[in-house]
């Protein structure tokens, strides 16, 4: 999995489908080096364990959507983009996007200047785009880009090039942004999904790179996925453990590449085309191929499973959803 599955048993963090973080993504604008496109996946459409649907509302009423940016290098945020979505008549929703700077961004919360009001919410194949402030927004069920043989890698690894994500949706919060309004330089890129209860916000979900949770955080699962990059040290000692297991490194080999995994940052420079691990992320970057070989020690070098084809040319460059029955 990239970041699907996230919680106990490849379950659901807090037990719900909508709150799973599923993949990040940081890329150049085609066409315009001026602008960014961010797009944040949740809620698979499809369970694992036990296979089936899950739920048709997109988004969770009672979440927030959270993109996060440090623009300094302390692994704190210094820019956040929050979603809200709204149910209105026969199920259908909205989307409110507030852009928070400073330490409002490095807290918790739903406050913010409003960047998007009552966009429309895609359930459907056309894609309902919203432009305002300076930005351009999507929210809605999409194809899932993510590929993958999941059932080889639940069988000890054993693949067999089947891409379970083939005919699977999932929901993207897709925003195309100036890179100006991104600070300049490297800027490095988490997400998160938090459920508001009782007043309060209780985080669910968090990542940046693809892969990693499901693997490597072991039976602190929970505590990890509660966390924030700034404390991601106290995990590497639970990373390297499951490196050491996975790929048989020595001990202090497998510190030495768990700490290159933590703090759970995505490094982007808008300057540079995109380029997992090295850049940001594209739609098509194999990262299962990549994390393979370092979860193997080299042992396992791919699952034979490649991008997808039907990725569009334009905002919000995600596939039209399948159909399901």
């Amino acid at each position: 999995m990239s970041h699907h599955y996230s919680g106990p048993d490849f379950g659901f963090p807090l037990g719900d489908a909508r709150l799973d973080l599923t993949d990040l993504f940081a890329f150049p604008k085609p066409g315009d080096s001026s602008k960014s496109i961010l797009i944040m996946n949740v809620h698979p459409s499809a369970s694992l364990l036990p296979p089936g649907p899950t739920t048709v509302e997109p988004f969770a009423p009672d979440a927030l959507y959270e993109l996060k940016i440090d623009t300094n290098g302390d692994a704190v945020a210094d820019i956040a983009y929050r979603a809200r979505f709204s149910s209105g008549k026969d199920g259908a929703q909205t989307a409110t996007l507030r852009r928070v700077e400073g330490s409002q961004a490095a807290g918790t919360g739903d406050g913010g200047e409003v960047i998007v009001d009552g966009a429309p919410v895609s359930t459907t194949g056309e894609a309902h785009v919203t432009d305002a402030a300076g930005h351009r927004f999507f929210a809605g069920w999409r194809s899932d880009p993510f590929f993958f043989d999941t059932l080889g890698a639940v069988n000890n690894l054993q693949f067999t090039g089947d891409d379970f994500f083939a005919e699977k949706n999932v929901c993207s919060i897709a925003i195309e942004v100036s890179n100006s309004s991104l600070g300049s330089g490297k800027i490095a890129l988490w997400a998160r999904t938090l459920r508001g209860t009782g007043g309060t916000w209780v985080q669910a979900d968090r990542g940046a790179r693809p892969s990693q949770t499901p693997f490597l955080a072991g039976d602190v699962r929970l505590d990890y996925l509660a966390a924030d990059p700034a404390d991601d040290d106290r995990f590497v000692a639970t990373f390297a453990h499951s490196l050491t297991h996975t790929g048989g490194y020595a001990p202090p080999d497998a510190k030495r590449v768990a700490k290159t995994l933590l703090p759970d940052l995505l490094y982007y420079d808008s300057s540079r085309s995109a380029s997992y691990p090295d850049n940001g992320r594209t739609l098509t970057d194999d990262t299962v191929d990549y994390f393979l070989s370092l979860l193997t020690n080299g042992k396992v070098k791919t699952d034979n499973v490649g991008p997808h084809k039907d990725l569009l040319t334009e905002f919000p460059y995600v596939g039209a959803p399948h159909q399901t029955t």
